[in-house]
């Protein structure tokens, strides 16, 4: 006899809170336990997120003390959160002592920066603030799923968009040692990778037909990927990042630069990506450069490599709402709950979004 796991989803009513509502519908062990939202309590989740009044026809958001109400419903909930960074943190805090408290057990992915720094200073270096919840720090590991064959802690985080699409094609390099270990990195994103909340460069006369590069060589990423790489391979990498946005709403389009070792060869590059993406369901390594519309709206990721004299190239695309944030998060949650990594994620892009 099979359980469901009821799910609460934190940030409720922004873009990867309603790319994780869409695929918990898909997922055949997974049920909407609630989505809460601070801005939306009592709204319909319909009304913030139309496309999925099929499926939500009745469900409204709810507040975090309400939830906590709720909590002893179940033996085990899941927890997404899609809450803003500096924020979200303290929201899982407060849900762990409750179900702690309560002697519940509550399994947690957290797709914001709140979990990405395994040390509180650094966190507050990089982001400006105090980590909202330093001791819970020891209790998540954040990762590219691909790039951790087992996971320590009872919890897991996921990197951002930008950074998976960059460790994606950084982490077999690096690995492999091919090569000199200084990465130039210009990396195109939609206007979804913004947020819900409008803004002057997501306005869409202004993003329309546009292309404009922001925050370069000094964009957050930039020490989450050097960290994160660290972690998976137990180097120290040199990045030059310089962040566009593109005139499209989902996906990005990684574009990553480095130079090889004389000792390698083309081939080697290849081997490096193949070997390390061989059992990988949804990352694929082709021989043509690959292109967004083949991997947007799904969980899967695709890069190739050309090399040219001692420069390498490795082209990376993704959804940055699923790969990049919501889907990479349901992974994690297949593997905390001993799942098989792909269960309710298989579904193909549809091509011409």
């Amino acid at each position: 006899m099979t359980t469901d796991f009821p799910v609460i989803v934190l940030g409720g009513s922004g873009y990867v809170a309603g790319e994780m509502l869409r695929l918990i519908v898909q997922h055949p062990r997974l049920t909407l336990g609630a989505a809460v939202s601070t801005s939306q309590v009592g709204e319909p989740i319909a009304a913030a997120f139309p496309h999925l009044a099929p499926v939500y026809p009745d469900a409204k958001f709810v507040s975090l003390d309400g939830l906590l109400e709720r909590l002893g419903d179940h033996e085990h909930w899941v927890a997404l959160s899609a809450a803003p960074h500096g924020v979200s943190a303290a929201l899982v805090d407060q849900l762990l002592e409750a179900a702690e408290g309560a002697g519940i057990r509550l399994t947690v992915v957290d797709a914001s920066a709140d979990f990405r720094f395994a040390d509180a200073a650094r966190f507050a270096e990089v982001y400006g603030q105090a980590h909202p919840a330093p001791q819970r720090l020891a209790q998540f590991r954040c990762a590219v799923p691909e790039h951790l064959e087992r996971l320590d802690t009872p919890h897991a985080a996921h990197p951002g968009c930008f950074a998976t699409a960059m460790l994606l094609g950084i982490v077999p390099l690096v690995r492999a040692g091919i090569c000199t270990n200084t990465f130039y990195v210009s990396a195109v994103t939609g206007s979804t990778g913004a947020g819900r909340a409008p803004r002057d460069t997501t306005h869409h006369p202004f993003r329309h037909g546009n292309l404009f590069a922001y925050q370069p060589l000094i964009h957050r990423h930039d020490p989450e990927v050097r960290a994160l790489t660290r972690a998976a391979t137990g180097a120290d990498v040199r990045l030059r990042f310089v962040p566009q946005s593109g005139p499209f709403a989902r996906g990005i389009h990684a574009t990553i630069f480095a130079e090889k070792d004389s000792r390698y060869s083309a081939d080697d590059v290849q081997a490096a990506l193949r070997d390390c993406y061989r059992d990988s369901r949804f990352v694929r390594v082709q021989s043509s450069p690959p292109r967004v519309k083949d991997v947007a709206g799904s969980n899967y990721a695709a890069l190739s490599a050309d090399l040219s004299g001692d420069t390498v190239v490795v082209c990376a695309v993704l959804d940055n709402l699923l790969k990049g944030a919501a889907g990479g998060s349901i992974q994690w949650v297949n593997r905390l709950l001993g799942l098989p990594e792909t269960t309710g994620l298989e579904a193909p892009t549809a091509g011409w979004v």
